[in-house]
């Protein structure tokens, strides 16, 4: 096999990796696509050297190995939120403090909304949460580096915290007529809460 076919080779396994990886989350039955991941990683080590590529097989290499990585993290983190919400399978839907929309909740000083007021420096705006699944999973992340950050238990998983932000863009957008719903973690009173404010 020649390096660009296994090159294309590594391409489609980490395609088919994310995919699988994205199930196994999704679905509390499955097992880990460890097969998938030791098949991918056998072909980064073996091409890590880059010694026989030429320059653009070399920036496809280096490409597709700094995908994995940030696959990999992800999903480390992932698996690590997934154990201990079995840990603690009463908690269904993630804990999510003081979610309020903008006009029930609306901060003394317009900057309070501005990024660098907010304590993960985070924020989204959400139309469509199924539409917009990396969005929300980034604004999930945060929501969790924030509440580790404040010494907060941490429960509940994506999915739940997907459902939620789906149901409460749809309840926001119908109340008050707006486009898009703007999602923010900030830190108040010694806790995180994550808002939710509506935009035009």
């Amino acid at each position: 096999m020649t390096i660009d076919e296994e090159l294309n080779q590594l391409d489609t396994l980490l395609r088919r990796l994310k995919i699988e990886y994205e199930v196994y989350f999704n679905n509390p039955s499955k097992r880990p696509p460890a097969d998938l991941e030791w098949k991918a990683v056998a072909l980064l080590r073996k091409h890590s050297d880059g010694g026989r590529m030429n320059f653009s097989q070399r920036f496809r290499y280096n490409e597709m190995a700094q995908r994995y990585a940030i696959y990999s993290d992800l999903w480390r983190k992932k698996n690590r939120i997934r154990e201990e919400g079995y840990r603690r399978p009463q908690d269904a839907l993630l804990s999510v403090q003081g979610v309020r929309s903008a006009e029930e909740h609306a901060p003394q000083h317009p900057a309070a909304y501005g990024l660098a007021k907010h304590a993960s420096g985070f924020t989204i705006e959400c139309s469509d949460a199924d539409a917009q699944t990396e969005q929300v999973e980034r604004l999930y992340n945060a929501l969790v580096a924030a509440k580790k950050k404040s010494g907060e238990a941490v429960s509940g998983n994506l999915s739940s915290f997907s459902s939620f932000v789906r149901n409460k863009t749809s309840q926001i957008r119908k109340q008050y007529g707006c486009e898009a719903v703007e999602y923010s973690v900030e830190l108040q009173d010694g806790q995180v809460k994550l808002k939710a404010k509506a935009k035009s």
